[in-house]
């Protein structure tokens, strides 16, 4: 296992290529304008939260609607870092809740391939597996589409579970 300052060192020689920077500063600009542009177009269905930068790992925010904060449920626009995709995830707002709404989620289409919760949800699915970041409009446009359908979707079998 290395050291801790093997992994600066290298962290030291990515930074000096200088792309890590502006490849993380794009990602949290665009995640940014996403939000206002998602707020803006669906404030009739959603209210938005405050952007998450994360550790490089995920740089997400939250939203919600009535029918989900009464069951203390809320949604995430997440950005993986790792894969460079985007998803959506059911969260719950205390353990108790994601663990109820994981019992049920965990035999449906959501959770097919998995055997354990996930660590910080109750579901997540991707969104867009391979996101053209050059064409930030279309994207942009892609994700809103998705996010709706995607979103309604997990809402209605919310609603089919009859969990409260």
């Amino acid at each position: 296992m290395k050291k801790l300052n093997e992994y600066i060192n290298s962290y030291r020689e990515e930074l000096k290529k200088g792309d890590i920077q502006k490849a993380y500063t794009g990602i949290v600009k665009y995640v940014t304008r996403l939000r206002t542009t998602l707020s803006k177009n669906l404030s009739e269905c959603y209210s938005f939260g405050s952007l998450f930068q994360g550790y490089m790992d995920y740089t997400y925010f939250y939203y919600s609607n009535d029918f989900l904060k009464e069951r203390k449920l809320k949604l995430g626009l997440v950005l993986n870092h790792q894969k460079i995709q985007f998803e959506i995830w059911l969260l719950g707002q205390t353990i108790p809740i994601q663990d109820k709404y994981w019992q049920f989620f965990k035999t449906t289409r959501w959770n097919k391939d998995r055997i354990t919760k996930p660590q910080y949800s109750i579901l997540e699915t991707v969104l867009i597996e391979k996101p053209n970041f050059n064409d930030l409009e279309s994207l942009t446009q892609q994700i809103e589409d998705r996010l709706i359908t995607i979103s309604n979707e997990i809402i209605d079998d919310i609603k089919r579970s009859k969990l409260k």
